[in-house]
């Protein structure tokens, strides 16, 4: 069996298509079928047609293997080698692997933007700028920004980054407002911010805006208004309810004052005097006072004077302190 490639070394675009021939001659002796199939990093770009050749003995085909790398970051520029797999069906042991070269050309791509197109600050805000590689090769993005006006300073951080194949790039915008505003609604400041590809001339330009709200709102100035009105009405009101009270008390005659007799000979009235209480009178016992016993004499004897002792019972009076003897002739306690 003989192979081999023409030409060996070939280059593609990416999004476009090379073509390589393969020759294959049957140097044995009986009827040979051969496979064909692509091998190595670009095999999944290459189609091989047609994918089977039967030869007789002495004789020789060709096959056409084309190339496709798609326009897309995986498709890498610079060398890769590839193999075109040769497989006897009859000798599968006598398998040749035909190798060539093929380059890919490379392609800048960029794709930029900024994230979020609108950022909100009473003095300052911050968005970011996002940078996508779309090339097959590593490339160099630098920023530049621009307001376009002098209330607002933009600035990016940092100025420049270095983005892979299929990879994103972040950088910082920084916004910064050079008044506040404190009453006034929002305000919108629109500002520019180029990014430029090293390599290419014209840069891509991101457009966003900067919403800057006042420190108060307008419902709360109004709001403001209307408490002060209603302070100096209700101060107004105050004061001439005051101013009022104070001239009729200004024209209001003073009272005459009486004066106090002195030397006069009738006497003053004196006050009357307090009432008398009137004592109740203790209940008379109606019997006779009893005289009172003499005290004994030395001689008689105390036991001598106690059978004359009558016996006492209580009057049916109705003080609490007025006793009386139950024979006649005895006198009240």
């Amino acid at each position: 069996m003989w192979t081999a490639l023409e030409p060996p070394a070939t280059t593609v675009a990416p999004g476009d298509s090379a073509v390589v021939r393969l020759r294959v001659r049957n140097t044995g002796d009986t009827v040979e079928e051969y496979r064909l199939s692509p091998v190595g990093d670009a095999a999944g770009w290459a189609s091989v047609e047609p994918t089977v050749l039967r030869l007789y003995p002495g004789t020789e085909a060709t096959a056409e293997v084309t190339f496709a790398p798609p326009r897309t970051p995986d498709a890498v520029a610079g060398p890769s080698p590839f193999g075109i797999r040769v497989e006897p069906r009859e000798h599968p042991n006598e398998a040749d692997v035909v190798e060539g070269r093929l380059t890919i050309s490379p392609f800048a791509e960029l794709r930029a933007e900024l994230v979020p197109r609108t950022v909100r600050g009473r003095r300052r805000a911050r968005g970011r700028l996002a940078v996508d590689n779309l090339g097959n090769q590593p490339l160099t993005a630098s920023f530049s920004t621009r307001d376009n006006g002098d209330s607002v300073t933009v600035e990016a951080n940092p100025t420049a980054i270095q983005v892979d194949p299929g990879r994103a790039g972040f950088a910082e915008v920084q916004l910064t407002s050079v008044n506040v505003s404190w009453i006034g609604g929002v305000r919108q400041h629109p500002f520019t911010v180029s990014v430029l590809r090293s390599g290419d001339a014209t840069p891509q330009e991101l457009r966003g805006t900067y919403v800057q709200p006042s420190v108060f709102p307008r419902w709360v100035v109004t709001v403001g208004s209307l408490l002060v009105a209603a302070l100096v009405a209700f101060m107004v009101i105050w004061f001439q309810h005051d101013l009022g009270v104070k001239t009729q008390a200004s024209e209001q005659p003073p009272a005459k004052e009486e004066p106090l007799p002195q030397g006069s000979k009738s006497p003053l009235p004196s006050a009357p005097p307090p009432p008398r209480t009137r004592r109740r009178p203790r209940p008379r016992c109606p019997h006779p006072r009893l005289p009172q016993p003499s005290s004994p004499s030395p001689r008689t004897p105390v036991a001598a004077s106690r059978p004359a002792a009558a016996a006492v019972r209580r009057s049916p009076s109705t003080t609490p302190t007025s006793w009386c003897a139950s024979s006649p002739g005895s006198a009240c306690i």
